[in-house]
């Protein structure tokens, strides 16, 4: 794997070039698409699949899509689009040429779209500023839960997923989290909700059976990296540095991990920062990691995010346990 790649964002340098490029104002919290997802086949795949659906849908109407980003934002081609899907009447000019009036134009359409899809403000995945701002990861959501609505049998390419990093920025400075999203249907969706509430039950309501879970963890872990000379007995604080977890990841999936790409010894919160986003990043790209993570959960040893990233690989290699 290109060291580039298994570095992207845990740089400052880069980390600063993306900001410069996506402002992430005081108090604000941002999910957005990682470069390193920008060409990915199946992407560009459903891209040019929901611009043909549109452009095709649209065509009496004489509008032309070529840019789902640059195209969308204002709300005119969504404002077409659910008049000729819903037969709806919008009581909102077509035209908004101000930032304020396409702000209330895309309140108005989103309304809409919410109450023909019968979705919560919860479940939603995109907003009026997301899609102001031509955020893609929103845009394809958004399109993606519109075209399924009124034509289900649109051919999606399946398992369309994206890596994301999603960055807050707070009173002490930027946090960020690295994960995997789904846009289209697949079988992992289901199986991170699954694993989601499972760790939330055992927290929860079954306390007395944790002290189980993490000893049939700790022999997972100590059988793979004992072939290294380490033994890792407690979870919470072994992890948070990130170096067991990288080693860990080195065994099971076969990478060798050159000492330059991360510390063997951090000796700061950065440099464990470091470590636990780039194990993240391994973990996403094998397909491990479907949900996001805060990585500074886990630097600050929260045993619950732990135990969900360790359940990534114990899954995959459980069955090879003897």
């Amino acid at each position: 794997m290109d060291a580039d790649f298994l570095n992207t964002f845990t740089q400052p340098a880069t980390l600063n070039q993306f900001l410069a490029e996506n402002v992430i104002t005081p108090g604000e919290k941002r999910k957005l698409i990682k470069p390193t997802s920008s060409n990915n086949p199946k992407l560009e795949e459903l891209k040019l699949l929901l611009i043909d659906w549109i452009n095709t849908t649209l065509k009496q109407e004489h509008i032309v899509v070529k840019s789902l980003e640059e195209d969308l934002y204002d709300g005119l081609v969504l404002h077409h689009l659910l008049e000729n899907l819903g037969s709806l009447k919008l009581d909102v000019d077509k035209i908004a040429l101000t930032e304020k009036k396409q702000r209330q134009k895309l309140s108005v359409i989103l309304e809409a779209v919410a109450k023909f899809l019968q979705l919560e403000e919860s479940q939603l995945k995109w907003s009026v500023e997301a899609i102001l701002a031509k955020d893609l990861l929103s845009t394809l959501h958004l399109l993606v839960a519109i075209a399924k609505h009124f034509q289900p049998n649109l051919a999606f390419p399946p398992n369309v997923h994206v890596e994301t990093i999603t960055i807050e920025n707070t009173s002490k400075g930027l946090k960020t989290a690295n994960g995997v999203e789904y846009i289209t249907g697949s079988k992992e969706n289901s199986e991170e909700q699954s694993t989601d509430d499972a760790f939330d039950e055992l927290f929860s309501r079954a306390p007395e059976r944790l002290d189980d879970v993490k000893k049939v963890f700790l022999q997972f872990v100590n059988q793979h990296v004992g072939k290294l000379g380490l033994n890792v007995k407690d979870m919470e604080s072994q992890f948070a540095d990130g170096v067991i977890l990288l080693l860990l990841i080195g065994q099971l999936e076969g990478y060798f991990l050159n000492l330059r790409d991360f510390f063997l010894t951090p000796a700061s919160t950065t440099e464990m920062l470091h470590n636990v986003n780039l194990a993240l990043d391994l973990l996403a790209d094998g397909g491990l990691l479907n949900f996001s993570v805060n990585s500074e959960d886990i630097v600050n040893g929260d045993l619950k995010t732990t135990m969900r990233v360790l359940y990534c690989l114990y899954s995959k290699y459980k069955a090879k346990e003897t």
